[in-house]
């Protein structure tokens, strides 16, 4: 249902975790070239692909489909909370991963004498994204709870 607040959280999750498949996370530079970390691969400025990181964009592609199944379930609220808690999982496997990830497309320039890296600040997204599972995960108990009472005085 679309006029409960948790929608409005899943959407933005869904959306975060949308626009985290196109943004780059990450970027490298050396005398090599500069390099974009993005959730399928560590690409080149020219768009060539150095390493692939095809396992965090699947997992990121997951993260942001999850979000949308609990929107149609508005009548199985247990079923929600319990797919937020699975969308949560996932995010923080997709932290984990991209922190594996950045520190393996680190490894790949230790060996340069000269490189810089640092984060974009999309790499931050699924963070906020967790912090609004929570948030709908909150919202979908309330409306549990506010359901178990109005059940009990009838």
């Amino acid at each position: 249902m679309i006029q409960r607040i948790q929608t409005l959280y899943l959407l933005i999750v869904a959306a975060l975790l949308v626009v985290m498949l196109f943004v780059p996370l990450a970027w490298f530079a050396s005398e090599a070239g500069a390099f974009n970390l993005y959730a399928f691969s560590l690409q080149s400025a020219d768009g060539s692909i150095a390493q692939s990181t095809v396992y965090l964009g699947i997992l990121i592609v997951l993260s942001a489909a999850l979000p949308l199944l609990p929107i149609f379930l508005y009548r199985r609220r247990l079923l929600q909370i319990r797919l937020c808690v699975v969308e949560m999982v996932f995010l923080v496997g997709t932290v984990i991963m991209e922190a594996i990830y950045y520190f393996l497309s680190r490894r790949v320039f230790s060996e340069l004498a000269l490189h810089n890296q640092g984060f974009k600040p999309a790499i931050a997204l699924p963070i906020v994204a967790l912090f609004f599972t929570f948030l709908a995960v909150r919202a979908i108990f309330r409306d549990e709870m506010l359901v178990r009472s109005a059940d009990r005085i009838r």
